[in-house]
């Protein structure tokens, strides 16, 4: 199913090196290499002079190290965050007290969930992937539409629940670029993973995207997207697809996530069943949410589900 999407796995960086991939743009992989960060967190640092730094990134002296010597004789007068995952965040406060430079982002982690929400327990919800870092509180709170100025460049914040609820993307409109966090990466899909990972939110999210003029996104993990708009159509079609085979799944007696998974991810290592039952679970509920399928009890990981005559 996911071959439809056109991944790019080639990537090879060298940790602690700056590379240069525009005028306005260069980028530092961090040594995290792993199952959810592939060869690593892409730190971005954008302008020149005046720099913004967009996800520090994890806490490791190494990768601190580096952005503070490929900003050496600049100042660093920004530090974004996309989300609130720590291999994303972990390392702005460090980063913040060595610069002065303020922490910037949508809130702390689940600021964007509805109240009330329910889903996975917070503990399972994060086990698969780095984790939630629930003591990010940004310096400046960023909304939809704000802008951040330094010189010779602007970006523009996007909000793009899904993958978490205070999800942010960046747009650097002179170059036609899109900083898009975890909300689409090039290597693989995300993963959405409830209660602060909704299917309902990150589809709206993608479909914003379509609209857009960007001609590249530059992912937090991962090679750039070339050619951005079809990506995302074929993201979004992925979903659609994931979603009616999980009906059939249910249709044919697999009522279970867990047994859902096994019968809809096939191709998927076991060793991340437990990341696509997450997925699975955030499809049912947004299958639940539009009156196709209904929970034998609270709409969590251990219930099960069943289709309904709208399915």
């Amino acid at each position: 199913m996911a071959g439809a999407i056109p991944f790019v796995r080639a990537m090879s960086p060298r940790y602690g090196e700056a590379l240069r991939l525009s005028p306005l743009v260069r980028r530092i992989v961090a040594p995290n290499p792993g199952p959810f960060t592939f060869t690593g967190t892409g730190t971005y640092l954008v302008g020149r002079g005046e720099v913004a730094v967009i996800d520090p990134g994890p806490d490791l002296d190494s990768h601190v190290r580096a952005i503070l010597a490929a900003t050496e004789g600049e100042r660093i007068t920004r530090i974004l965050v996309t989300h609130t995952h720590a291999d994303h965040c972990a390392a702005a406060p460090r980063l913040a007290a060595e610069t002065g430079a303020p922490t910037c982002g949508y809130g702390p982690h689940g600021s964007g969930r509805v109240p009330g929400d329910a889903g996975a327990p917070e503990d399972v919800a994060t086990r698969v992937e780095e984790g939630a870092d629930t003591g990010f509180l940004p310096d400046i709170t960023l909304r939809d539409g704000d802008r951040i100025e330094g010189a010779g460049w602007c970006l523009e914040t996007l909000w793009t629940p899904g993958h978490t609820s205070n999800h942010l993307c960046f747009a650097l409109a002179a170059e036609r670029a899109l900083f898009t966090g975890d909300h689409v990466m090039g290597w693989s899909t995300s993963v959405i993973a409830p209660p602060d990972g909704d299917m309902a939110a990150y589809l709206a999210s993608l479909e914003r995207l379509l609209a857009r003029p960007d001609a590249i996104y530059w992912p937090t993990h991962g090679p750039p997207i070339h050619a951005p708009r079809r990506f995302v159509a074929a993201l979004i079609a992925h979903r659609r697809a994931r979603e009616a085979a999980i009906v059939a799944a249910i249709r044919a007696g697999h009522h279970a996530i867990r047994d859902i998974v096994a019968a809809v991810y096939t191709e998927t290592p076991k060793a991340l069943h437990p990341a696509a039952g997450l997925s699975v679970l955030a499809h049912c509920r947004h299958l639940a949410e539009q009156g196709r399928l209904c929970a034998e009890g609270p709409p969590g990981p251990g219930c099960r589900w069943r289709v309904t005559d709208r399915a």
